[in-house]
């Protein structure tokens, strides 16, 4: 496939039909989707697509912290590395190209929408102050086919072998055509569909 693109030309081998491929966004109608930023830049990344007139929506959690020689409330983003966006398909490009953002949290390639109510939920959680909160990544359980999204092993397939503790996994990888075991941190994980 060939495409034009301000005068350069771009060779995409047709890897994945278009026609299996998913996307949410739509011409008119906006929808919630979550946005991978940079480490501890998730704050600057809101006020930039605020700027972009975006609406992007970043859940904070207060906690109190303690200091050698002060107390004091802190507001930490939820979800670390994660802002979620409420746009249209003319915005896409728009958020893609706001410094600090590394890309749209995708399923394999397929980009989906959060529902309204888990964006509703999150809200609600982050208005509570009382709550003590860890997020922890969907579960995963053995046998479980995975696939690791993030890091040097990304596009890596798996299945699960043994759980560590509610972080940790151990997965088999069988690309190699070998059966390597290696134990990978939640977040770099995927299931596979």
């Amino acid at each position: 496939m060939l495409r034009n693109l301000s005068g350069f030309c771009f060779l995409f081998p047709p890897t994945v039909p278009m026609s299996a491929i998913i996307n949410h966004l739509h011409e008119t109608e906006p929808r919630w989707f979550a946005v991978r930023t940079r480490s501890k830049s998730e704050k600057f990344v809101q006020r930039m697509l605020t700027k972009k007139e975006v609406h992007a929506y970043l859940p904070l959690q207060k906690l109190m912290r303690r200091y050698t020689r002060s107390t004091r409330m802190v507001e930490k983003p939820l979800i670390n590395c994660y802002v979620f966006v409420y746009i249209t398909k003319e915005h896409y490009l728009c958020v893609l190209e706001t410094e600090n953002v590394a890309g749209f949290v995708k399923s394999s390639k397929d980009l989906r929408s959060i529902p309204e109510a888990e964006i509703e939920i999150l809200r609600r959680i982050t208005m509570e102050s009382d709550l003590d909160l860890e997020l922890i990544p969907g579960g995963f359980s053995e046998g479980e086919p995975v696939e690791i999204t993030a890091g040097n092993l990304i596009g890596m397939k798996g299945r699960i072998v043994k759980t560590e503790g509610t972080r940790k996994f151990q997965i088999e990888l069988l690309t190699l055509g070998y059966s390597l075991l290696i134990s990978v941190d939640a977040a770099y994980l995927g299931k596979l569909r």
